[in-house]
């Protein structure tokens, strides 16, 4: 479809509207290269998936979908041979089982979405593989319950290394050496345990010098009844590492067999991502699925431009049975610019498979291009004149335009000298009805609403006006013409009526006394320049919108340590036990484990003050014992050198 036009209707907004429902990367570069439909039942069976997404976003918007977030480097590096690291191990395996849960998910919303849960069918839940996976690898790191092999070395490697601290233990804490040590610490050069000595000292130990402080003043020497037990430890370390990364390849190799499932099921959680992403933004403009047709027919009941949203005042719009040309008068900033805007993107946003913002009983042709001319297309670069430009473009729409064509035209020959504007205007109309195409256009010549008027296939559309308050309606009548209501704006606007009624007779060859118009009401018009352009009206918007998401997020609950609350992504309760920090993330306690999870994904179940008396110490609850008791020692001041440690998940 022509880019120009898809451009002029703002689709781009729609598309990046659109991306704000997909959660995967994969499913945004999907909708980036969306593009209208052409074929019928391509359109229709589109339209079919997110209606039947739509269904189960109303029953359920918390679907068990993956992010993706490392699955395209994981596949990469499978292609490749390389071997897969114990982080993207257990990336696959959580994979793996957010594909079951949500083939279970789909399984369940059968009667929702008849359709597209069979996609789900082609999940393969890869039960040996997780629990492979899970049996070798634990927390990012190989586990001993991987091969015996490697348990029996780790075991080997805990007894040396106890050596080596029972050895260091005799010289930091063994009166023989006290006055050779800097300090009773133990640190480690290269790899090596080495204790801190005075440097006058350093001949009094039998050992290597590995390193020297910055002053000169201490020299870190590995005795030498340590060393014969560090070369055993990192020989140890060497057959750890050989053995982790046999147990890697062969986990690697394992995972091979399955690279064309795994590549399937991403395919599927990639296609489900976009469809709920259809879904839930159909739910967010309140869409509703149009009936779509081959015969050039578009009838539009209550449509709303979804740009607008609430805002815009509802279309009744119709073309194709008793006429395909349609042409607009009314006056400026009275709504026509958004009429053309809003049948041009909703009709592309049908073609898509999307949802669009109208009532029942509304329906849409599908065209094989839509073509359109809105604005002045100056253009510096091309040193091109607003008329110029106008009609460069009017030519390649002439030229690629056919009956399955929907053109578009704003101010059909304006820019130039009026009556050859109206000439030339009143030519291209009467070419593309030669050529039956269905057109929408707008213009002020009254030569062309005459000609409208009188030409077979044509029809004459206006935007309503209140002559009382001289305010425009926006609002669309089709069947007659309209005025341009210049006159009784002039005279509000302070011109003279004397000379606004010579205007009249110079214009209309007729006399008309305007002293009699009721415009004593009408609101001041200030600058010469009415309110609620469709420009205005989209700015108002997005600031209204900006507004909205500012307040929601000053107002937005911050959790309480006690709080219990649901986990969406987990879809299971926890325990707060660690307020927000500074990238929103929430500290939950759940099965005993701390998860840092972002304050998005909870919503509040029970507060604190309903769970717990007043003053109640929550350390009973998330800590440990262990842990309790080195709180006290620290609050005691005899804890010196305890730590308290945590693992997040």
């Amino acid at each position: 479809m022509n880019k120009n036009a898809m451009e002029l209707m703002e689709y781009h907004k729609i598309k990046e509207q659109l991306k704000n429902y997909a959660l995967s990367e994969a499913a945004k570069e999907m909708i980036d290269t969306l593009s209208p439909y052409i074929e019928l039942p391509v359109i229709e069976r589109l339209l079919k998936e997110t209606t039947e997404a739509r269904a189960i976003v109303n029953i359920i918007s918390s679907i068990p979908l993956h992010s993706l977030k490392g699955m395209t480097k994981l596949q990469t590096g499978l292609e490749k041979g390389a071997i897969l690291s114990p982080e993207e191990l257990e990336l696959l395996s959580g994979f793996i089982r957010e594909g079951r849960r949500l083939k279970g998910f789909m399984k369940d919303k059968e009667h929702a979405g008849p359709h597209i849960s069979k996609y789900a069918q082609s999940i393969a839940e890869l039960d040996d593989v997780t629990e492979e996976i899970d049996r070798c690898i634990t927390r990012g790191r190989v586990d001993d319950r991987a091969s015996s092999t490697l348990a029996k070395i780790r075991k080997r490697i805990t007894i040396v290394e106890g050596r080596i601290k029972s050895k260091l233990d005799t010289y930091l804490k063994g009166s023989a050496y006290s006055s050779y040590i800097q300090s009773h610490t133990v640190s480690q050069r290269d790899g090596r345990y080495v204790i801190p000595v005075k440097s006058e000292y350093k001949r009094n130990i039998e050992g290597n010098v590995l390193d020297t402080s910055g002053s000169g003043s201490t020299v870190f020497v590995e005795p030498a009844e340590v060393k014969k037990l560090q070369d055993e430890l990192s020989t140890l370390h060497f057959e750890e590492e050989k053995e982790i990364y046999k147990i890697l390849s062969t986990l690697t190799v394992y995972v091979l067999q399955y690279q064309r499932e795994i590549s399937i099921n991403r395919e599927t959680m990639i296609h489900y991502d976009f469809l709920f992403a259809k879904g839930k933004f159909s739910k967010a403009i309140d869409g509703r699925c149009a009936a779509v047709n081959d015969k050039n027919s578009i009838c539009i009941r209550q449509g709303r431009h979804p740009l607008l949203g609430n805002t815009a005042v509802p279309l009744d719009f119709a073309i194709g049975d008793n006429y395909r040309s349609l042409i607009i008068t009314g006056p400026n900033t009275g709504g026509k610019t958004v009429v053309l805007k809003t049948v041009g993107l909703l009709t592309m946003m049908v073609q898509s498979g999307l949802h669009v913002p109208v009532g029942e009983e509304s329906s849409f042709a599908v065209f094989t291009d839509i073509l359109a001319d809105i604005g002045d297309g100056q253009s510096i670069e091309q040193n091109l004149s607003t008329f110029s430009a106008h009609i460069k473009n009017i030519i390649s729409i002439l030229a690629g335009a056919d009956r399955n064509t929907l053109v578009i035209l704003d101010e059909v020959g304006a820019g130039t000298d009026p009556g050859e504007g109206m000439g030339i205007g009143t030519a291209v109309l009467e070419d593309l009805y030669r050529k039956e195409v269905t057109t929408l256009a707008t213009t002020h010549y009254s030569e062309i609403k005459d000609f409208a008027l009188k030409h077979e296939g044509f029809i004459n559309g206006c935007m309503d006006f209140d002559i009382r308050t001289l305010k425009p309606l926006y609002r669309l009548s089709i069947g007659k013409p309209g005025e341009s209501n210049a006159f009784l704006i002039a005279l509000k606007l302070g011109m003279k009526k004397e000379m606004i009624e010579r205007a009249h007779q110079i214009t209309y060859k007729e006399n008309k006394d305007y002293s009699m118009q009721e415009i004593e009401t009408a609101p001041i018009i200030q600058d010469g320049i009415l309110e609620n352009s469709y420009e205005q009206i989209l700015r108002k918007k997005e600031g209204a919108e900006r507004k909205v998401n500012t307040e929601k997020q000053e107002v937005r609950q911050r959790f309480k340590v006690g709080d219990c609350v649901h986990i969406s992504t987990m879809d299971r309760p926890g325990i707060v036990c660690e307020a927000e920090n500074s990238r929103g993330e929430v500290g939950v306690l759940v099965m005993k484990k701390r998860f840092k999870i972002n304050h998005k994904r909870l919503s509040l179940y029970i507060d604190s003050e309903e769970l717990y008396p007043e003053d109640y110490d929550f350390d009973i609850l998330l800590e440990s014992k262990e842990n309790r008791k080195k709180k006290k020692k620290i609050e005691k001041g005899t804890g010196r050198g305890v730590r308290i440690e945590y693992e997040d998940c």
